[in-house]
């Protein structure tokens, strides 16, 4: 079979072998030349290295613009310094005195002289001889006798290179260790976060760092350890490993360290209670005091909650507690044992019942003998242990007198106990959240359904994708009703595509949040058939008008069965990096490309769900990989302080600005936008593009002849050699033969074979040119035929049909976890 590009006029890459060794040193004797230039870019001094790096002697050159060095055949080569910067780097192209060209790094130095004048002092290298026979390894000894802890992971996060440090460390050697991931190395909770951190630098490119490192299976932690996950990039500039580097801290230099920012008492306690919901208000509590305050906080509050006006403390003896919220500096906040929502019995000596008691926050340490009681006491404590809680305070929640339950925060990545102030800033917090919970409605039963009803039917975290980087907020309206219609959705597709969807349903109240929950429904189902966005909004047109004839309105409530219901579709591609979106009368994305520009995509604007009769268009845009895509709903751009052209200028200023994750991207727009709390509800979904490669994507012509199907066997054994992916070939052979073999047999040529390699999943797609999809049957025991499709079925994680203008593809995927 002949592979063909991955895309219109590309060809595969080629794909590079990993070079040995590492660079060669400089060596040798250089010398630096410099130069000082005037604010006004006038040469003042000139060295001795400078004329013999570019031929001019200082008589030539002092006095004279320094643009007069530059080449002339680049349009405008000076560089712009920022003004306030006190340093700039870059590469200048310079004319020698004999005509020659040179590209050389500099690097310039602002200075304030005793005069107050300002000069530039600009340095560069000058080669010298070429160094010793000893130069080249130098690089090679640094990694391998370095007194720090080295070591390389791949592109797929297991280990290339250890040096002796890791060795160290590990009690391993490098054999031992060599493509294994860390946690399989040394498993526990800090190899995982470890390869968390690891799986961010690779799809990022930005370095990580944490507070830990890993020890061997059974051995003790140790404290007072740093590690550095950096990434190593090609020539190219892709990131083609990850490097780890941990050294044992110092006292004096574990002190020196910066810790996390710390909190802004006000501006914290202005971002707990921003809306009727205590569950939220809990959850803000928790959300608030991460990191910035502690790195793990969970907020239990008394069941029932009390609700009378009389002053009291809490209970005496052991409690029960229903976990609200946690939040962690750890993926998932693996610490907690209780999972949110749920009831836990406390002994009546453990720090919560004793702070409940007393009805006063209180700080522990790490041997203090009330832990360690609570330990042996509370299964539910097992963490105090295994996380290595070094400080902990204990805090109620009381509003008007009454305890309403207690929040824990505990410092384990961090060093520093907590001291008074820190005490001062958690009761503040916990005050606030306390008034929050308290002044919750507490009458309508409509209001509780609602939000139990609406909280139910939105995604609690949302899926992790090759393909997009995702974050989402969503806020209630204020008022008796909260929660309304409003709702977002990311649904990953086959050929490794993703969708993202927003929609607003008219109205508040439950009937709202049931409709809601319908159309997410609906929507799900037809995403599942891989309808392009057009099609999926008519066929969700079609349904909310016969839901509204079922279920008919003649009082003209709010959102009978749907109509007037908005709605955003938008399908995002990493292989070819296509963009297709329709709306059905809902605002259009915004785009922020990653050279810093904002802007709405031109999405033709439809009619809303339910009035019919007008169709819907969509459009097909290329994004570069690390845009991002911002879908939202009307609440965020109405309220009552600017209109809604101002409300986009902040949206666009606000997701322009840098921010270290998507979270704190959402958390800008709506510090941004929402001054106050919203008068309709407001849903926000922000994505990052990623795209696939073509070294993770392989596609082959396949003949319509039944021999070639062994050819096409073989051809996708060699690229899972390639990929490294041997396990998965027997799986793999048998989706190929059978998927292959019908096509042959059943489709129209022109055949073509496609494997993806995607993080944790293999996907392999057969396209033809028929628009017959196969359906699985149920062999007789004489049949000889009829059992492809159920193989298939039952090896692969998921398949399916994909319908395309041309024909159809047939896909399956597999899991790569565990490979």
């Amino acid at each position: 079979m002949e592979q063909v590009p991955t895309s219109p006029g590309e060809r595969p890459e080629e794909t590079r072998a990993p070079v040995e060794g590492v660079h060669p040193a400089t060596g040798g004797t250089a010398a630096t030349a410099t130069a000082t230039l005037s604010e006004q870019g006038i040469v003042t001094e000139w060295s001795p290295e400078a004329a013999r790096l570019l031929g001019y002697v200082p008589s030539e050159v002092v006095g004279l613009p320094a643009v007069h060095l530059l080449a002339d055949d680049i349009g405008d080569p000076a560089p712009r310094v920022p003004p306030g910067q006190e340093r700039w780097s870059g590469t200048v192209a310079l004319r020698h005195r004999d005509g020659r060209r040179l590209e050389l790094g500099l690097i310039a130095h602002r200075r304030v002289t005793t005069g107050g004048n300002v000069r530039w002092s600009v340095v560069t290298a000058v080669p010298g001889e070429p160094g010793p026979p000893w130069a080249e390894p130098l690089s090679e000894w640094a990694f391998a006798q370095s007194p720090f802890v080295l070591a390389i992971f791949g592109e797929d996060l297991r280990l290339v290179r250890a040096n002796a440090g890791m060795k160290r460390a590990l009690s391993l050697t490098e054999a031992q260790m060599r493509g294994l991931r860390l946690p399989d190395i040394a498993p526990g909770p800090v190899s995982e976060e470890t390869q968390r951190k690891m799986r961010r630098v690779r799809e990022t490119g930005e370095p990580q760092h944490l507070d830990d490192f890993v020890r061997p299976s059974g051995a003790e932690a140790e404290q007072g350890w740093s590690t550095s996950l950096a990434p190593l990039r090609d020539s190219d500039g892709r990131v083609r490993a990850v490097s780890l580097a941990a050294h044992r801290e110092s006292g004096a230099e574990s002190d020196r360290r910066p810790p996390p920012a710390p909190l802004d008492a006000a501006a914290a306690v202005a971002r707990i209670g921003t809306t009727p919901d205590s569950a939220r208000t809990a959850q803000e509590l928790a959300d608030v005091a991460v990191p910035g305050l502690a790195d793990y906080v969970v907020v239990d509050l008394l069941e029932p909650v009390p609700r009378g006006n009389e002053p009291s403390r809490g209970p005496s003896g052991p409690v029960t507690l229903r976990r609200a919220a946690a939040r962690s500096v750890l993926r998932d906040s693996p610490e907690s044992r209780i999972p949110v929502g749920e009831l836990a019995v406390h002994p009546a000596r453990s720090p919560l019942a004793q702070c409940l008691a007393a009805g006063r926050g209180a700080v522990y340490g790490a041997d203090d003998p009330a832990l360690a009681r609570w330990v042996s006491e509370d299964p539910a404590a097992a963490w105090v242990n295994e996380y290595g809680s070094r400080s902990m305070m204990v805090v109620p929640l009381r509003a008007a007198g009454v305890t309403l339950g207690v929040a824990v925060f505990s410092r384990h990545q961090r060093r520093e106990p907590f001291q008074p102030k820190d005490l001062w800033l958690a009761e503040e917090l916990t005050g606030k959240a306390a008034v929050g919970i308290r002044s919750a409605p507490r009458h309508p039963r409509e209001h509780t359904s609602t939000m139990m009803l609406q909280r139910s039917m939105l995604p609690h975290s949302l899926p992790a994708h090759s393909a997009l980087e995702t974050a989402s907020r969503y806020l209630p309206a204020r008022g008796e009703a909260g929660m309304g219609g409003d709702w977002f959705d990311v649904i990953p597709l086959s050929g490794a595509r993703v969708a993202l969807v927003v929609g607003d349903v008219v109205g508040h109240g439950i009937r709202a949040s049931a409709t809601m929950g319908r159309l997410r429904t609906a929507v799900r189902t037809l995403a599942d058939v891989d309808l392009p966005p057009d099609e999926l909004l008519t066929h969700l047109d079609d349904l909310v008008i016969h839901l509204s004839a079922d279920e008919g309105d003649p009082e003209g409530g709010d959102s009978a069965a749907g109509i007037g219901t908005t709605c955003l579709y938008v399908v995002y591609d990493p292989i070819t990096r296509r963009c297709t979106a329709a709306r059905a009368g809902h605002p259009p994305p915004v785009v922020v490309s990653p050279e810093g520009s904002a802007y709405l995509l031109d999405v033709p604007a439809g009619p809303p769900l339910g009035l019919g009769g007008l169709p819907f268009e969509t459009i097909e845009v290329e994004l570069p990989e690390w845009s991002i895509l911002a879908l939202y709903t009307d609440g965020l751009l109405r309220a009552r302080d600017h209109d809604i052209d101002e409300a986009l200028d902040s949206m666009f200023t606000a997701l322009l600005r840098p921010a270290s994750t998507l979270d704190a991207v959402c958390d800008r727009v709506l510090t941004t936008l929402l001054t106050h709390p919203p008068d309709d509800d407001v849903a926000l979904l922000v994505a990052r593009t990623r795209a696939l490669h073509a070294d993770k994507v392989v596609v082959w012509d396949v003949p319509p002849d039944p021999s070639i199907v062994g050819q096409a066997r073989r051809d996708a054994t060699e690229q899972l050699t390639a990929w490294g992916l041997d396990e998965a070939a027997f799986v793999t052979e048998l989706v190929v033969s059978e998927l292959v073999t019908n096509a042959i047999r059943y489709g129209e040529p022109p055949i073509q074979l496609r494997l993806i390699h995607e993080d944790t999943s293999l996907i392999c797609e057969v396209s033809d040119a028929s628009g017959t999809a196969p359906h699985m049957r149920r062999a007789r025991i004489f049949d000889e035929g009829g059992r492809g499709l159920l193989l298939v079925a039952q090896l692969a994680q998921r398949w399916g049909t994909r319908h395309t203008p041309v024909g159809k593809t047939i896909w399956a995927e597999q899991s790569l976890a565990g490979l």
